[in-house]
C-alpha cells in the first residue's frame, strides 16, 4: 500500500513539474532531452565553417577566439565528443585549445553557467560531434550560434 501511494505521488509530482513547464503561455520550452538521466547531445549537424561574429574584443580576450578561419577554446584534455541526438560517444578531444564551429542551447541539461549548451567540433579522430560546454573552460559567448 505505501509503495502504491509513493509512486502516485512520484506520477503526481510528474505531471505537476510537466504543466510547470509546458502551461499555458509559457516563456520558455520545456528542457531539452535527457536519456538514461544523461545529457542528449543536440540535434543536427551544423556547418563545418564559420566566421567571426561581432562579439567585442574585451569578450574574445575573455573567451574563446578566432584565429586561422577557427574559433579556438580551452577544454578538458581528454573530453568526449558526442553524436548529433545522443549520448553515444563518436570520439575525444585530447588537443588543448582545441577549435570549434560553433555553438547551440538546445541540448540536454549540461549545468554550468550555460546548462543546455554544446559546441559543435571534430574529434581527434575525426568524427564530427557535440562537446559539452562545461567541457570548455574559455567563455563560449563568443561562438556563434548554430
Amino acid at each position: 500500500m505505501l509503495i502504491h501511494k509513493m509512486a502516485g505521488a512520484a506520477a503526481a509530482c510528474t505531471a505537476v513539474a510537466a504543466l510547470a513547464l509546458t502551461g499555458a503561455g509559457a516563456a520558455f520550452a520545456a528542457p531539452a532531452s535527457m536519456e538514461g538521466g544523461r545529457a542528449v547531445a543536440p540535434t543536427g549537424a551544423p556547418p563545418t565553417a564559420s566566421g567571426p561574429t561581432t562579439a567585442s574584443a574585451d569578450a574574445l580576450a575573455a573567451g574563446c577566439w578566432y584565429s586561422a578561419s577557427h574559433w579556438w577554446c580551452n577544454n578538458v584534455s581528454g573530453a568526449p565528443v558526442y553524436a548529433s541526438g545522443s549520448t553515444t560517444i563518436v570520439g575525444y578531444m585530447y588537443s588543448n585549445p582545441s577549435w570549434f564551429v560553433c555553438r547551440s542551447d538546445n541540448g540536454g541539461y549540461v549545468g554550468g553557467p550555460h546548462p543546455y549548451r554544446w559546441e559543435w567540433t571534430q574529434a581527434d579522430n575525426g568524427n564530427w560531434g557535440w562537446m559539452k560546454d562545461t567541457a570548455i573552460s574559455s567563455e563560449t559567448d563568443p561562438l556563434p550560434v548554430c
